[in-house]
This record gives structure tokens, sequence and C-alpha cells, in this order.
């Protein structure tokens, strides 16, 4: 993104904080620790929004605008408290995770920590929080069930949808889901990497006979019917429908047919696989060999479940040994054992050290 556009996506997403509705209008004054006004709560937005912007856009690689509307939900609903606190984090997650209210489960000391182990996993060839999950964005897709939880209602929040029209959504990431009808609560979707929503829609008394197609948010509306009704009837369908991953303005859309209000709600999400950092420790061994002396010494073996990744052997000094295995052996196929195997080249006692590195994807 250029620079010169990155202001106005702050001023936009700012703008659209103060004029939230959940703010009251009125003067400026001197605030308690546990208020904020809409000019303070908006000039809050505004740092937050500049401090991490480009961050998000270069880790995530979520566009700033497209960040900054889809988190104006958060920095409404946020406690002033909980707001305060996130402006003085070190890190990005661990500030969204104050917004939220989870702060005290976030420390920035082991969010840093944790991106220093990823990063030396990878011997620094990625950015540690922006290595790629395992699988596509599109397939190879984990489900997980949530407690269901209504994010549209629009006999509360927007009215009914007109005859042959369409309405588009947020289904996941959003602080709550008030605006569109729904729970006052973000329905356990904040911060899941969804490609999927699996959700009950619920046409209410349609004006006529007809349907509604739920398809992904942007994409062309496909010629099928996700559920279908009479006139005057109650009438619903799970259903699972793609939602654009990395996040867009809203997740999905529905057209209908007739004049209705839609109930909704969602019950799970399908996400790409996260990738799972190896887990390893070494074995080591140490041990004196005199003078011109030969030696086979046996790396120990790995752990219950641990597999050999690597090993390897050395001296003291450098040139004392005339190695015949040194590190990684093959005794036969499939069998991989670990030696130092070879001779004292020196007129005096010298120590020979060998380490194996084992290491297994850890389970659940």
């Amino acid at each position: 993104m250029r620079a010169h556009l990155f202001p106005a996506l702050v001023v936009g997403a700012l703008s659209l904080c103060i004029a939230s509705p959940v703010l009251a209008a009125g003067p400026v004054r001197h605030e308690a620790p546990g208020t904020l006004s809409p000019q303070a709560r908006g000039e809050l937005t505004r740092r937050f929004v500049m401090k991490w912007g480009n961050y998000v856009q270069r880790v995530y690689e979520v566009p700033v605008g497209t960040w900054a509307s889809r988190m104006v939900p958060n920095f409404v609903a946020a406690d002033p408290a909980n707001f305060r606190r996130a402006m003085q984090r070190d890190t990005f997650e661990a500030a969204v995770a104050d917004l939220s209210g989870a702060g005290h489960r976030v420390g920035d000391a082991r969010v840093i920590d944790r991106l220093a182990r990823l990063s030396m996993q990878q011997g620094d060839r990625l950015s540690p929080a922006s290595m790629k999950a395992l699988g596509s964005l599109g397939s190879d897709l984990t489900y997980t069930p949530i407690t269901p939880c209504r994010i549209v209602d629009t006999r509360v929040a927007g009215g009914v949808i007109a005859a042959n029209s369409t309405r588009s959504f947020k289904a996941i990431n959003s602080a709550n889901f008030t605006a569109q009808g729904g729970s006052a609560t973000n329905c356990g979707t904040l911060g899941i990497n969804a490609s999927g929503v699996v959700i009950n829609i619920t046409a209410v008394t349609p004006s006529i006979a007809g349907y509604a197609t739920v398809y992904p948010f942007g994409a062309a509306q496909p010629l099928a019917a996700s559920v279908n009704y009479t006139a005057g009837a109650i009438v619903n369908n799970a259903i699972t429908t793609a939602i654009p991953n990395p996040l867009q303005s809203s997740d999905f859309t529905v057209f209908t047919f007739a004049q209705a209000h839609y109930v909704i709600d969602i019950v799970g999400y399908f996400a790409p696989p996260v990738a799972t950092a190896l887990e390893c420790n070494e074995t080591f061994v140490s041990q004196a060999v005199a003078a011109n002396a030969t030696f086979d010494i046996d790396i120990p073996n790995c752990a219950a479940g641990y597999t050999i990744t690597g090993a390897g052997c050395r001296t003291p000094g450098f040139n004392q040994a005339d190695w015949a295995i040194n590190g990684l052996y093959r005794p036969s196929a499939g069998v991989m054992d670990a030696f130092c195997s070879g001779q004292n080249k020196t007129a005096s006692s010298i120590t020979v050290e060998g380490t194996a590195r084992c290491c297994r994807v850890p389970g659940r």
C-alpha cells in the first residue's frame, strides 16, 4: 500500500468509531479512568491503527483498510481500561488480546519468546509470524464446531431484505454481531483464520414462494438454492459456505427471491491446518580415547516417540582424529543409528564428543 493512502484509512476507521451509535455525543470533558469520550476513543483508534496497520499487512497479508474496517467493532466495544493497556503493549498479538479482555493470558515476553523459537527453528529464513500454514486456504481444511451463536437477525437490525436483492454479512472476527441483529458477543470467532463457515439460515415469513441463496462475499451468485420456502412460512436449512480468506469487508452474501426476514446462526468453521513446530531434544556422549587408539562410540538413542534427524562428532582440537563414522550411520534398510568411530591421530589422550538431534511432531 502506498504510504500516502495510509492516513486516509486511519481517518476512515476513526470516523466510523466516533460515529458509532454505541458512543454518546457530548462535549469533551476530563475523563475518569474507567471512561472514554467519543473523541478520546477515536484518538486511541487512530493511534492503534497507525501503530499496527503496516505490521498486519506485512505479516498477516490483510490490507490495512480491510483490517481497520473489521476492527471498528472491537475499538467501539473495548473496555476503556483494556484499550489503554493495549496501547502500552509491545506486540500486536498481546495488544489485540488486551482489547478483547484476555490480555492477562498473553504477555509480550511470551509472544516474543515464541516468535524467537520459531525463527530459530526456521533458520531465520522467514519472518516467524509470516510462516505459512500447512495446506492451502481453500482445501485440506479442518472443521471446528462451536456453540451455536446468532450472527444475523434482520427482525432486530437491518429490516427485511427486499425481493430479488442481496445483503452481505460478517460471520467471524467481529467483537459482536449486534449491528446485524446478532449476539452481543464475538461468538468465539475472534482471531480465527477460516475459509468456510457452517451456518443455520432461517427464512421468516417470505412474501411469496421462492428461495434464498448463500454464497461467498465478492463471488458471483450461483444458480443454486440454499433454502426453499412458501409464502408466509418459517423454513430453515443448515449449509456450508466458503468465505474470503484473507478477510474482506464481509464474509457471505444472501440473495432472496421474495421479500423476507432472515435469522442466521453460526455452528462451526473450516480453517487451514496450522503449521506445528517440531519438538526436539538432544542426546550426548563424551569419552576419552587413548593415544593412537581406535574408538567406536555409540551416541545414545532417542527417547521413545522421537526420531533421530541428525548427528555429529567432534574433538576439542583440529585434525585430531581420522573418522570412519561421524554421526549418522545406516546399518540396514530403514534403520538409522549414530556413532563416533575412528582413530586418535595424536600421541596423547583426546576427548571425543557425539551429539544426536531427536525430534517429533507434538500431539495435542
